[in-house]
């Protein structure tokens, strides 16, 4: 009888990756999705452990999993990611009907540890050795990267994959885990990503997202030559088939001349960059230990900004950090008004145990202080995101269609609940006019109306009007799409 699973992923595109190579490996063991929770064989929670609430949805959800354990103790529950690397055996103090506990450079064993489970060895806990447990080699070693055939049917769309360059990180900020969690930073062979690349796009993908913890420090060496992140935009750009080629997360030190120049020059390059600031204080900066000053940043984007006037910058914030003060929070705010981000991730700092930040320096900054700062740091970000996107009314874009926009999906779904058990319900033929949402060249968010047949396109768009996070449009003539 076929054994069903059932996953949910929190946090980067990394754990959505990971959860989609894990489940293709059971799909190659005869396992199928489920539809619940409920009528799985085997639940999977991919975790994060960069921020407190995300540990806390894992935990949630391992106590609504419980009763359905209790109910059927066959059922395989497991945690695997990041949570389950820097916690281990606090997860099954916790919660101990969890039978597996898999850190994300042991993931390629999952099939194999669900296998002896249902043979009744009992639990199991694989984890890579902590960053002080040996040599670098050592530690490497012990996290593989796990990118395994993909499996088509498990991708988000057919038309876009995530494809990672490297494992790991080596920056050591001050409040971050990811080094603790992912393990030392290791490039993949260029020969591999290229590989992979092509594979995708015979299968029809369209759009391809490099990640890596820091992608644009990604550095093979070999023999005497040494392939970087730009080496790798040529290779893919020159891949048949493959339309647009994004990449995410990128360092500020990182950003280097090349790398900019190829994505001014190479015409399948999104002109999107996601480089995280952190925050406006050279102060603040120094206590994160992100290794770069203000002026540096802002020399990068002035760069940035010289080659590529109209590329979509974006980045990250953390407001309420050890010790920031009115002062400080004032130069972060200064720092999103002058460069005007796209769009920012803001974030209330948190804790986390195993960083410097956790181990040196006092969460002093009190809680209603932190909301506040997100608030106004929104704020901030709303008015630039506006005023950035209404630049784009009037003109006309190139949009790559991903699907139905969020309300859509909504309204999809309960008319969908509706006809449950109804053969062929209307709201899923091809020519039904929805609203979609896709994305232009520099990361632009367009909704507009048009037939479902469309998703997976690339097609002109005629932009009326705009918001802090979407554009609005209309589409001028189906012949501009492109097949």
């Amino acid at each position: 009888m076929t054994k069903r699973l059932w996953i949910e992923t929190v946090g980067c595109q990394m754990n959505v990756l990971d959860s989609e190579l894990v489940v293709a490996a059971l799909r190659r063991r005869g396992w199928e999705p489920a539809g619940s929770p409920a009528e799985a064989d085997a639940v999977f929670y991919n975790t994060c452990s960069v921020r407190q609430h995300a540990e806390d949805k894992v935990y949630s959800a391992l106590g609504r999993v419980r009763l359905e354990k209790a109910k059927r103790p066959e059922l395989v529950v497991g945690v695997l990611g990041c949570m389950a690397q820097k916690d281990q055996d606090l997860i099954r103090t916790r919660a101990p009907w969890v039978d597996l506990v898999v850190g994300p450079g042991q993931l390629h064993r999952v099939p194999a540890l669900v296998d002896d489970v249902l043979a009744g060895s009992g639990p199991r806990i694989e984890v890579s050795l902590d960053r002080t447990a040996g040599s670098r080699d050592a530690v490497a070693r012990s996290f593989e990267s796990y990118d395994p055939d993909r499996d088509p049917t498990m991708r988000p769309t057919p038309f876009q994959a995530f494809v990672r360059t490297q494992t790991g990180c080596d920056k050591f900020c001050a409040f971050c885990v990811v080094p603790k969690v992912r393990g030392p930073e290791q490039a993949r062979p260029p020969e591999a990503i290229f590989a992979e690349a092509s594979k995708l796009v015979a299968e029809g993908c369209r759009e391809i997202t490099l990640i890596g913890q820091t992608v644009n420090s990604y550095s093979w060496k070999d023999g005497g030559r040494t392939t970087r992140l730009s080496d790798l935009l040529v290779g893919l750009d020159a891949i048949d088939g493959l339309d647009r080629i994004r990449f995410v997360t990128n360092y500020p030190r990182d950003m280097t001349d090349d790398l900019v120049q190829a994505v001014r020059d190479l015409p399948k390059v999104c002109h999107y960059l996601h480089v995280p600031a952190q925050h406006g204080s050279d102060a603040v900066l120094k206590r994160m230990k992100r290794g770069y000053t203000i002026g540096e940043y802002l020399e990068m984007h002035a760069r940035v900004r010289e080659a590529i006037p109209h590329a979509a910058v974006t980045s990250d914030f953390i407001v309420g950090y050890c010790g920031e003060t009115d002062e400080e929070f004032a130069a972060t705010v200064e720092l999103v008004r002058r460069l005007q981000f796209k769009n920012s991730f803001i974030f209330k700092y948190s804790p986390r145990p195993g960083t410097k930040a956790f181990e040196r320096l006092p969460d002093d900054v009190p809680e209603a202080v932190k909301r506040e700062r997100n608030r106004v740091l929104l704020e901030a970000q709303a008015e630039a995101s506006l005023a950035g996107n209404a630049g784009f009314v009037a003109t006309r874009q190139r949009v790559l269609v991903e699907g139905l926009s969020p309300r859509e999906e909504k309204a999809a779904s309960r008319e969908e609940n509706a006809v449950a058990g109804v053969e062929a319900a209307p709201d899923r033929q091809a020519d039904r006019v929805r609203q979609l949402a896709g994305r232009t060249m520099c990361d632009r968010i367009v909704v507009f109306d048009g037939p479902e047949r469309l998703i997976g396109r690339i097609l002109d768009v005629d932009v009326i009007a705009a918001g802090s996070w979407t554009l609005s449009g209309v589409l001028p003539n189906l012949d501009h799409a492109e097949p």
